[in-house]
């Protein structure tokens, strides 16, 4: 069925105390998507995040980002005060969040919630806890710990707790009690919210699109509970990493540092982790994004303590065997596969035999060659089509930054005689819209015509990436029009 949604990461909603949040402009924003004939809403992973923000390197591949928590719900609830939430600084600048700020206030506020809160007296409560408990007691004791021990990377810890010693890790337990219930109250509060807004956004026919990187971050509760999944040694320390080889955009290759997957200990484990984890997104969303997809055909082992990715080497992944297990014990998943970058005939058959949707980005389509596999006409229908993602320039940015050849190439093919680079960016909507794609994703920047202002990440730097906030009201009625014609025009409402 073909379909339209909008790419917008939680964190870029337009809310009060500094970052988007599962707040009335959620839900807002929910009814300008309907109101435009879109069917999906797209969003980043929503794990807690840590040192560079990157949504990509999360605390657990379970846990929930506690700033996501709406603060005005919990005024409402009366677990906070208005005056409380008021005098914190959050940032000022409606436009990008100031990690800092939010890291420095927000668990301040949450807290003063979680003194006010019933943590006994509530059923549902007690009822999220064991429910969850296969990953919220390993992550709640690490974020524990990990606060106890000044932020550090859990290999840094004493031996004992890095190791997992029964004896040292019961102390902690009860040493640590109060805070291993705030994280166990903060996780509640997330799943509870975002519950309610996805079937919110269910119940008036919009989809939830989430991500899941293919890697775990090193630094998380995945991987300091559950050593075995990855490839470490005795002493848990990884043997080698992820990343990417060298290309023309990056001679020494991309160094990422991801712990890299013991696939025989899951092969012998049935993938159970895998299960648990695919299982618990579904959970969360209504489709999945797996990010990197490649690497479970093959994956890029970089030996540990390299400074860049020159010297690392391909090795099997587990292949359609994994999607195969998942199938069998968990029926037909609705994925998107990110089947980017250089992929071999291997990647490209797994791609096609899982069934799953790859990814066409036009951004990519518009070289030297005039020859793109990402060029509209090339397309087949199960695929998904975007203008850009959240590693890509706006789009607006994007067309300033062409050379001569790429800008005549897409203004021919996109039949747009004009320099007016704000319809030329509507054009390139269009294309997207109107392929014969079953889907068809906009990032919210594209259809602001914004610049390069509103990126959201540039791979391989920190700094300044997951920043851009839209603007109440930015959004508008005008904006929204367009999107349903488009949308009704091509067959996607």
């Amino acid at each position: 069925m073909r379909a339209c949604g909008v790419l917008l990461p939680i964190s870029g909603l337009p809310s009060a105390y500094g970052i988007g949040c599962f707040s009335k402009e959620a839900y807002d924003f929910v009814d300008q998507l309907i109101a435009a004939g879109q069917k999906y809403w797209q969003i980043l992973p929503l794990g807690p995040t840590s040192y560079g923000d990157s949504p990509y390197q999360s605390l657990s591949t379970f846990a929930g980002n506690p700033y996501f928590i709406d603060l005005e719900r919990l005024i409402q609830e009366g677990l906070l005060k208005e005056e409380e939430c008021k005098a914190v600084d959050f940032g000022d600048n409606e436009s990008y969040v100031d990690y800092e700020k939010i890291y420095l206030g927000r668990y301040k506020v949450l807290y003063q919630a979680f003194l006010r809160y019933d943590c006994a007296g509530d059923e549902a409560f007690g009822e999220f806890v064991r429910n969850n408990g296969y990953w919220l007691e390993d992550y709640c004791l690490y974020v524990a710990i990990k606060e106890q021990q000044g932020g550090i990377s859990w290999n840094l810890w004493p031996q004992e707790l890095r190791d997992r010693h029964p004896k040292a890790l019961q102390e902690c337990r009860e040493k640590l009690a109060e805070e291993i219930q705030f994280q166990k109250f903060l996780q509640y509060l997330f799943y509870k919210q975002w519950g309610w807004l996805k079937n919110y956004a269910n119940e008036n026919g919009v989809q939830i699109i989430g991500d899941i990187p293919i890697y775990v971050a090193f630094d998380s509760a995945d991987t300091w509970a559950n050593p075995l999944l990855f490839q470490f040694s005795e002493e848990n320390v990884p043997v080698a990493v992820a990343g990417c080889p060298p290309d023309g955009f990056s001679p020494k290759g991309q160094l990422w540092g991801n712990p890299l997957y013991s696939w025989e200990y899951h092969r012998e484990t049935g993938y159970s982790w895998w299960l648990q984890r695919v299982s618990h997104c579904f959970k969360m969303y209504d489709v999945v994004r797996i990010d990197h997809f490649r690497g479970f055909d093959e994956y890029y082992s970089i030996p540990y303590g390299d400074q860049t990715a020159e010297f690392g080497h391909w090795e099997k992944g587990p292949g359609l065997e994994l999607f195969h297990v998942l199938k069998e014990r968990l029926g037909s998943l609705n994925v998107i596969a990110e089947d980017l970058g250089f992929l071999t005939d291997s990647v490209i058959k797994m791609v096609k035999d899982t069934g799953y949707p790859g990814m066409k980005i036009l951004q990519f389509a518009f070289d030297e060659s005039e020859n793109s596999a990402y060029l509209p006409h090339k397309y087949d229908r199960n695929c998904v089509v975007y203008t850009g993602t959240h590693d890509n320039d706006t789009t607006k940015s994007w067309f300033q930054s062409l050379n001569d050849h790429d800008l005549n190439f897409v203004k021919m093919y996109m039949n747009e005689t004009g320099n007016d680079i704000d319809e030329a960016v509507w054009s390139l909507i269009r294309l997207a819209v109107s392929s014969v794609a079953d889907t068809a994703i906009i990032p919210v920047q594209d259809y602001l015509c914004l610049g390069a202002e509103a990126r959201m990440n540039t791979p391989s730097t920190l700094g300044d990436n997951w920043k851009w906030r839209m603007k109440k009201g930015q959004l508008s009625r005008e904006i929204i029009e367009r999107m349903r014609l488009l949308a009704r025009l091509y067959g996607r409402l």
